[in-house]
């Protein structure tokens, strides 16, 4: 009778998966253009973007800024289909899946260099942020493009390192009137976050001083 376990086993595991990565995942934020709602909001996804900011440069509020303009913060956004003969759903223009609209290339490469976990899904805010942070990592050591220009980051991010090398985004005006939005964006995402990330440090219940050393929030 031991093996009568593992098929009931498999369908708890499958179903647990599909409630953690599709059923259960976070509606996008009431106020999307209040850094601090959203993180009010989903107070974790503070958690996420700092850690992606301490390993890999990129600013908390650039994370944010990427992913609202990629999904709109939706966690299992798609590039629309195409249509046949104009009224037939048909194939998708792009691989691009998740929060961070990875490509299926870039996400293998991601994988490939970080551990390629059976959890480790676009469809969940952290390994997206980390994806992105990841990105502008590569980015950054390649192009020599820094952290605190989200225009040019974004450019390369949309393009590819390869076209932005090759300068691809000056022959598409919608692409670099996009960058300078995302840029405007993280700028504003930043101005936010200054007035209100002390709320997100030492929140739980275990980070207390000396461990912890963030100033109450002012009343």
């Amino acid at each position: 009778m031991k093996w009568f376990g593992l098929p009931v086993l498999g369908l708890v595991v499958g179903v647990w998966a599909t409630l953690r990565f599709s059923l259960l995942a976070p509606a996008p934020p009431v106020n999307p253009n209040d850094l601090c709602d959203i993180f009010r909001e989903h107070t974790v996804w503070y958690d996420y973007a700092k850690e992606s900011q301490e390993r890999w440069g990129t600013p908390i509020a650039t994370h944010m800024a990427f992913v609202y303009y990629e999904s709109s913060f939706r966690s299992h956004a798609r590039p629309p289909r195409t249509l046949l003969w104009g009224f037939i759903p048909w194939s998708r223009p792009t691989t691009a899946y998740g929060y961070a609209q990875a490509l299926d290339p870039a996400w293998g490469e991601y994988l490939a260099a970080n551990g390629d976990g059976i959890f480790t899904v676009r469809t969940d805010m952290e390994y997206a942020l980390d994806f992105v942070g990841w990105y502008n990592h590569l980015t950054n050591r390649q192009l020599g493009i820094p952290f605190y220009n989200p225009r040019q980051l974004y450019l390369a991010y949309h393009e590819g390192r390869g076209g932005y090398a090759r300068k691809t985004f000056a022959r598409k005006p919608e692409v670099t009137a996009l960058a300078s939005r995302v840029q405007a964006r993280a700028f504003r995402y930043d101005n936010q976050l200054k007035s209100c990330e002390q709320e997100f440090q030492c929140w739980r219940w275990y980070q207390f001083w000396p461990f912890c050393s963030a100033s109450p929030s002012p009343q």
